[in-house]
């Protein structure tokens, strides 16, 4: 009997750390099925995907850079995600066999920075990509103040601004940053493979939160300069592991083992 999988795809795909999450949590719940990492490449994603809903045991699929915007041409979107965040991270099976896209990454933004009140608060965000959307949208819900976004198509992030309904400026990067409550890098910058983020993190006051997506390396460049100034720090593993979390379910039908989160943060780490 075949077993029921789901995957990550994306290109490149290799340094994904989502099969090691959520196969820890099937063997944790005892579920047998698989979770995979697929490199799919762009001229390839429609084939791939009308390929993929054919198949009874898919489950669905976690997405990443960079297809998060290209899915929404392939699968259906009832949600409204192209309307809304303009960008999917998972596409799922319906109880009905339907598979539609939806985005977990603006909840798995939010969950470790719940208890911080960003209500009019300044905000920084670096990227006008896929993430940048969603981390875009969350800030929205949640009341921040300007947001100045940094990027190198000043146009590119003015739409988003725009598209999002939130007041601030767009600078190029390696522009000086503007004093502020919350610095985000949504970008890819300071990934494996890629250019380091330099930022001169001075102008920000003692209480900001620096906050870097990026999970590969997890002790990214910025988060070093940030802690060596003392600021308080996100890492990319907290969002990864949130956005995971709720993709696992409408993947397998029951939520994962959270209560063995730190468990789970020293595999990621070994």
């Amino acid at each position: 009997m075949a077993r029921a999988y789901a995957e990550v795809i994306g290109d490149p795909i290799s340094h994904s750390k989502s099969p090691l999450i959520h196969g820890f949590w099937l063997s944790k719940l005892g579920i047998d099925a698989d979770y995979r990492a697929t490199r799919v490449f762009p001229d390839d994603l429609g084939a791939w995907i009308a390929g993929r809903t054919a198949d009874p045991d898919w489950r669905g699929c976690n997405v990443t850079i960079p297809h998060k915007a290209a899915v929404l041409d392939h699968v259906a979107d009832p949600g409204g995600v192209r309307g809304s965040i303009g960008a999917a991270n998972t596409l799922f099976r319906t109880g009905d066999g339907d598979c539609i896209v939806t985005n977990t990454d603006a909840a798995g933004f939010l969950a470790p920075i719940a208890d911080l009140d960003l209500s009019g608060a300044p905000v920084v965000v670096v990227g006008a990509g896929g993430a940048a959307r969603a981390v875009l949208f969350a800030l929205e819900k949640v009341g921040v103040g300007r947001v100045t976004v940094m990027n190198r198509s000043p146009l590119k992030a003015a739409g988003l601004l725009t598209h999002f309904g939130l007041k601030g400026d767009v600078v190029p990067l390696g522009a000086p940053l503007p004093p502020a409550a919350l610095l985000v890098n949504a970008s890819s910058l300071g990934m494996t493979g890629q250019a380091p983020l330099d930022l001169d993190l001075s102008p920000l006051p003692d209480e900001a939160l620096v906050y870097d997506i990026v999970y590969a390396p997890l002790e990214t460049p910025l988060l070093a300069a940030a802690r060596a100034r003392g600021l308080d720090t996100v890492d990319g593993l907290e969002m990864l592991i949130g956005q995971a979390a709720l993709a696992f379910e409408l993947f397998f039908g029951t939520a994962p083992p959270r209560e063995h989160d730190d468990e789970l943060r020293g595999l990621l780490l070994a």
